[in-house]
């Protein structure tokens, strides 16, 4: 049985956003993917985080599947981690036949619709990326291409798939980390889909040099802020006066980490001090740093450090 869907909905959502992804009724281009794929699976995403940008990332694990999808307003990428199966998708007269494996992607461009057989239990990482969200990151990767993706059936693509299986895996239950995380990840699986995966791929130049030594204090004591200061990437970029592709290079050519690295090891730094050198107990050591949970603060410093907090405590006293 699926666990309850977990919405990890960021700050920048404007109030309606979930209630309108929510709606059950399609509009002229179709329903969005989350919807849709809710309707044809039966079932709930074992974990999904919704940002207000529109896009998504849901962790399904579903059973077999023979029915037809229909048209989504958003492109869906797949990335499959389940044991190795024989599967078939019909578009119009067209039949793809590929083997589900990890490793292997599956794109259903915004608007396409086709019909799957899938003989066995599913469990798969999904993007929901809108197409004005594309064709920002090509803008701003200066990539003058054509952002039309193409339909790809248990397509090869290692660097894709291991990209998308680790939104699954790294999710800390950390609002402000975990919204950091989605973001540059979003990015990041644009700004691929675009160079392998467009009728003519893209050839993005890298960015070169850093950030100003003025502009990369202003990043990061707004990454260090204890207070509610918005610590998305779209306000990270804007401070700098950068796009957001830019500016995660340009902080990662300065630093050695992105974004997202570099406010984790900062958390753990904090979560070290605390534990060290005060007699706050776990729990409230897990709330000053924004964790949902001792549960998943502790999950989140032993990937970490390879210890629990209260572990480390006693052994750095």
């Amino acid at each position: 049985m699926s666990k309850p869907i977990l919405h990890h909905t960021s700050q920048e959502d404007p109030p309606a956003a979930s209630e309108t992804r929510q709606s059950n009724l399609p509009t002229a281009d179709g329903r969005p993917a989350d919807v849709e794929m809710a309707r044809v699976l039966h079932t709930k995403p074992v974990r999904m985080a919704l940002d207000g940008s529109g896009a998504a990332i849901a962790h399904w694990k579903h059973e077999p599947l023979h029915d037809v999808v229909e048209p989504m307003t958003d492109h869906v990428i797949m990335a499959y981690n389940g044991s190795v199966q024989r599967m078939e998708r019909r578009s119009g007269r067209s039949v793809a036949i590929g083997t589900f494996r990890p490793g292997v992607i599956i794109i259903i461009p915004e608007g396409s619709s086709s019909r799957w057989d899938i003989p066995k239990p599913v469990d798969v990482v999904q993007l929901y990326l809108p197409h004005t969200m594309l064709r920002r990151v090509a803008d701003e990767a200066n990539a003058a291409i054509s952002t039309n993706l193409l339909e790809r059936t248990a397509h090869p693509d290692p660097i894709t798939s291991r990209l998308l299986l680790s939104a699954a895996d790294v999710l800390e239950s950390n609002d402000t980390l975990d919204r950091l995380f989605r973001h540059q990840l979003t990015d990041l699986l644009a700004t691929r889909l675009l160079a392998a995966h467009t009728g003519s791929p893209a050839t993005i130049q890298p960015a070169m040099g850093g950030l100003s030594p003025k502009v990369l204090l202003r990043a990061i004591e707004r990454l260090r802020s204890d207070s509610d200061a918005d610590v998305s990437l779209a306000a990270l970029a804007s401070d700098a006066g950068l796009s957001r592709f830019h500016f995660c290079r340009a902080f990662k050519e300065s630093t050695g980490l992105s974004p997202h690295a570099w406010l984790r090891q900062h958390r753990l730094e904090q979560a070290m001090n605390m534990l060290r050198d005060t007699d706050e107990s776990v729990v409230s050591v897990a709330a000053a740093l924004g964790y949902a949970s001792q549960t998943a603060f502790a999950a989140a410093f032993r990937k970490l450090t390879g210890e629990t907090p209260s572990e480390w405590r006693r052994r750095t006293r």
